[in-house]
Order: C-alpha cells, then sequence, then structure tokens
C-alpha cells in the first residue's frame, strides 16, 4: 500500500488494533464512525496487503495481529499525518497573519473570532501573539473560520470603510 492506496482509516484501525488486538469490528466501526461493512472492507484489505493478520480465538471471535509491515505502514502514516497537520497549521496561521495586517492597517487593534475547533484556536493564538485582542464584540472585524478557511470581514459601520 502506497500513499495513493491508503486511507485516512487505516492509521487510526491499525493504532486501534494494536491497542486492542481483540476488538470487534462493531467497536473498530464505532470508534471511527462509519459502519461496520466499510470496517470490515479496510480490515480485509489490509489482511491482504499483508498489514494484518487474523486468527480466529473463538468460534465466533478473531484477533487481528499487525505484521512487521504493517507495523511500518502506521509509522508512514503517522509521519505523513504529522506532516500534513503541520503544514495546515503553518498554512493557516500565515493566512491569519495576513488579515491580521489588514485589520491593523484599517487601525483595529481587536477582532472577533467566530467559529470552533483546531482552525479557530489557530486563530486566537495568533492573534494573541500579534497582539491582537480577541473580543465577542460585534463592533470589529471578524475572522469567520469555516472549515478549512478563514475569512476576514471588515465591520465597515465603523471607521468610514465602504
Amino acid at each position: 500500500m502506497n500513499d495513493e492506496t491508503a486511507s485516512p482509516h487505516d492509521l487510526l484501525l491499525l493504532e486501534q488494533i494494536e491497542q486492542n488486538p481483540d476488538a470487534s469490528q462493531a467497536s473498530l466501526a464505532a470508534y471511527l464512525g462509519v459502519a461496520i461493512g466499510t470496517v470490515n472492507w479496510h480490515i480485509k484489505r489490509l489482511i491482504n496487503k499483508g498489514y494484518v493478520k487474523v486468527k480466529r480465538i473463538e468460534r465466533r471471535k478473531l484477533r487481528y495481529i499487525i505484521t512487521p509491515e504493517g507495523l511500518s505502514l502506521r509509522a508512514h502514516l503517522t509521519i505523513d499525518y504529522i506532516q500534513t497537520s503541520f503544514k495546515l497549521y503553518r498554512y493557516t496561521r500565515e493566512r491569519v497573519l495576513t488579515l491580521l495586517e489588514q485589520v491593523k492597517e484599517a487601525g483595529y487593534t481587536q477582532v472577533r473570532v467566530t467559529g470552533d475547533g483546531d482552525m479557530a484556536e489557530i486563530c486566537r493564538l495568533t492573534c494573541l501573539e500579534q497582539a491582537v485582542a480577541v473580543t465577542e464584540q460585534d463592533d470589529c472585524p471578524t475572522l469567520e473560520v469555516a472549515g478549512l478557511k478563514v475569512i476576514l470581514h471588515m465591520n465597515h459601520n465603523d471607521k468610514g470603510e465602504a
């Protein structure tokens, strides 16, 4: 399996199987938030690729064993995940820095951040680092976090901007 065929679920499945080889497909599906059939498909794929072995321990109970190749894949997927996360962090931070320059050029010293999750947290931390206060007031610019996007809405009521 290479980067083109690796699924986002593969890393999570390999981690869960390593932590609990006796996990059922139902418990793995609940953990991933997907259907049992989806987990079954992913596990069969991992078995066919040689990353996981299966051993029957009872009539209806299976144990999943990660092979050395599976451990190597998990390490590779972990590194890829971390690298992608840092790229997203850097991209978001650069975007917010650019937007904060616009905010400062317009004479504002505070912004409102809407949205939640990691992206909003990156916005808040970048604001604090740049000495731009984060407020809940409606009369200042807003950094709106929409998924992976950060959008600046300038308040046009104040400062006479068009």
